[in-house]
């Protein structure tokens, strides 16, 4: 027999691509999941594959040291049936010259970046050609693969789905922003790859960090370390809360991760500036869902930071509301992270599932700035000792705060106040824009008897009131929105439960702040030294906070802290309420005109008001969205947009992919920041 010559090859990228749901990935690579086949077409000249007379085998490597005992590297011919537990290589069909041949991996095999090689032999004769690269990705379709996650719909909002909405604002008004997660436009893949070899484990020992890769836990605590840059790891972002953005990008001008990861390869893997939690979580649920990783960006309200371990968060007031002798343990109005799905065969049973990861740099784990994965089920639990980092995410949710109010004469009186830390935890919900409720799923309801269980296993002794507990009840309340721009009112609400006159003092006071809890300068203020409740009445104290006064010192966060102190003369109680107002901002206003087609072109009329009595000065509007913009579009205005102006522009572009898409705007200007808003728009597929 002659020599089996291989001519050509054909990598099937987009059928593969499709099938493997990687498609919009670009049909330049191939990229498919494990466990799962994808088939290759090999054509030979001269003569075709002939059974029993030739041998086919192929090579696939990964990593810069690719050895079969690390998994890395794997040599298998071609058989008449599928392998189980290793890699694979079938005869699919043969016609004349052409063979087509479907590869298979284990469902526990290395994600990355392969090279594929075909060997050839006929009697003693071999060659062996590189057909080319591959790149492998987890699979939440595969029952085998450890992120397998059982329901369709979940697998395409936590894999598929490149847009989503993140939860801010305060726990009594939760607004949302959109966000361009774009884990599939050009580029994002090789960029998650580079993520995981510039990590100081890879840097540190090649083999035993590409060997790792198969396992989702080891895959999400590089991913959770490599997001933020606090270890002078290459990390992709520094974080930055102090307000002075000048020399970067606000934390808040951001609308999705694809502009952050292409700055950070741009820059030779510098640290791109700035990012905040939601930020950090964004992006890590990016790379997760790049990698194949079910993931999800989660908000918690009144986030408690204990940073001594203790359970219990002082807070420091003295008599005017004021945050006094600040002790490092802080409560965020809202804190970000992220929730990736996968088995736990580290830990005993029962703990697969959603496990949480924090790349927000707040503390060290294993000397590194990263946290988690810890599974939401053990945290629910208090299995404070299994890894990764339960009881830092635990304090988060369950920590109690304690208000002391120091007196002039310098004595602390400790005041009532009931449980806050833990609230209204929240996600996207699955295929709709609304909210998902999950706090369920980190604590059972409070007061419960399975509460108070999980404290005793997690020596946590909650001191807060339930609130019916007290004498005199204290509430702050919000008459109607508060809008940027505009005055509004805020009422402390005070009960009298008792069956006797009471006599007290009121002090009210507002101040703007950012929401990771700390405060600026004071906008509002109302001192009452004799406020007098009859048994069983209720009063209601209003206090205008004014726009001349908050609108100068408000953050981007748009943020007033009110803080309420009732101090009863008699017993010398003190009842201390807190509330966040978020100031709102004026709606975007987004517009489709034309049919909306794949490869057509539409318009977008995007508008906005200025609420503010000012002009507004270097207005840009920043325009992006997966599958239908490419990358990003910025429109800076010429003239200043004057008080009660529209600041207007059209936008031409056309969408390259079908489906359910978010057209996402952020509008910037002097003195009104990362206003957001976002449209809907179903992509009709081109007609055939």
């Amino acid at each position: 027999f002659a020599d089996l010559v291989l001519e050509t090859w054909d990598l099937q990228c987009e059928r593969n691509g499709r099938e493997h749901r990687t498609a919009e990935m670009g049909c330049q690579q191939l990229v498919v999941r494990r466990g799962q086949p994808f088939t290759i077409t090999l054509h030979f000249s001269g003569r075709g594959y002939e059974e029993g007379v030739d041998k086919l085998a192929f090579n696939v490597e990964t990593g810069p040291c690719p050895i079969e005992t690390s998994g890395t590297r794997s040599h298998f011919a071609v058989t008449d049936f599928p392998e189980e537990s290793g890699w694979s290589a079938v005869v699919q069909q043969q016609d004349g010259g052409s063979l087509s041949i479907s590869l298979c991996s284990p469902p526990n095999a290395r994600v990355g970046r392969y090279s594929l090689t075909l060997e050839t032999s006929t009697g003693y004769q071999g060659t062996s050609c590189h057909i080319g690269d591959f790149i492998l990705l987890f699979n939440a379709w595969h029952p085998e693969d450890t992120v397998f996650l059982r329901d369709e719909d979940e697998r395409c909002e936590y894999v598929l789905s490149q847009q989503g909405l993140i939860y801010q604002g305060t726990r009594d008004y939760i607004t949302s922003t959109p966000w361009n997660f774009g884990q599939f436009e050009d580029d994002i893949l090789s960029i998650c790859l580079k993520l995981l070899d510039t990590n100081p484990k890879f840097l540190r020992d090649q083999n035993r960090d590409c060997s790792r890769r198969n396992d989702p836990v080891y895959i999400g605590r590089v991913v959770s370390a490599m997001v933020n840059c606090n270890d002078e790891d290459w990390g992709v972002l520094a974080g930055r809360w102090d307000n002075h953005y000048e020399d970067g990008m606000s934390p808040m001008a951001w609308i999705g991760s694809v502009d952050i990861l292409k700055r950070w390869k741009k820059f030779g893997c510098q640290p791109v500036k700035y990012g905040q939690c939601w930020v950090f979580a964004a992006v890590a649920c990016t790379v997760m869902r790049c990698l194949g990783i079910p993931s999800r960006v989660v908000t918690n309200y009144n986030s408690a930071h204990d940073t001594n371990g203790n359970l219990v968060i002082d807070r420091y007031l003295n008599e005017t509301g004021q945050e006094d002798r600040r002790s490092r343990d802080m409560i965020w109005n809202f804190h970000c992270w992220v929730e990736s799905w996968m088995a736990r065969p580290d830990l005993a049973p029962g703990y697969d599932g959603w496990q949480a990861l924090d790349p927000t740099p707040q503390e060290k784990s294993e000397g590194v700035f990263c946290c988690g994965p810890a599974p939401v089920r053990a945290i629910k639990e208090g299995d404070l000792q299994l890894k990764y980092d339960i009881p830092f995410i635990f304090a988060e949710v369950n920590a109690d705060v304690v208000y002391w109010v120091v007196q002039h004469d310098g004595s602390q009186k400790k005041s009532t106040h009931s449980s806050v830390v833990g609230k209204n935890i929240s996600t996207k919900s699955v295929g709709r824009d609304s909210r998902e409720d999950i706090t369920h799923t980190y604590k059972y309801p409070e007061g419960s008897e399975k509460e108070r269980e999980v404290f005793v296993k997690a020596e946590h002794k909650k001191s807060s009131l339930r609130e019916e507990d007290e004498g005199l009840h204290l509430k702050i309340k919000l008459s109607e929105g508060a809008n940027n721009g505009c005055d509004f009112n805020v009422f402390a609400v005070i009960n009298n439960n008792t069956d006797t006159d009471r006599v007290c003092r009121l002090m009210l006071c507002a101040r703007t702040a950012s929401y990771n809890g700390t405060i600026g300068p004071q906008c509002g203020m109302k001192d009452l030294l004799n406020v007098t409740l009859a048994p069983r009445a209720e009063k209601s104290v209003p206090l205008c906070v004014l726009y001349e006064k908050y609108g100068e010192s408000l953050t981007q966060d748009n943020l007033i802290k009110v803080v309420a102190l009732l101090t009863e003369y008699q017993t010398g109680d003190v009842v201390v309420a807190i509330r966040d107002v978020y100031i709102q901002n004026p709606e975007i206003k987004i517009r489709i005109l034309g049919e909306p087609m794949e490869k057509r072109k539409l318009v977008a009329e995007i508008s906005l008001v200025n609420p503010l009595a000012v002009p507004l000065n270097n207005c840009m509007f920043v325009v992006e969205g997966a599958g239908l913009t490419d990358g990003q579009q910025i429109k800076e205005l010429e003239e200043p947009v004057e008080p009660k102006a529209e600041a207007k522009f059209r936008l031409d572009f056309v969408p390259h992919q079908g489906g359910l898409r978010k057209l996402m705007v952020d509008f910037e200007s002097d003195k009104l920041t990362g206003v957001k808003g976002y449209r809907n728009v179903i992509i009709a597929p081109q007609p055939k």
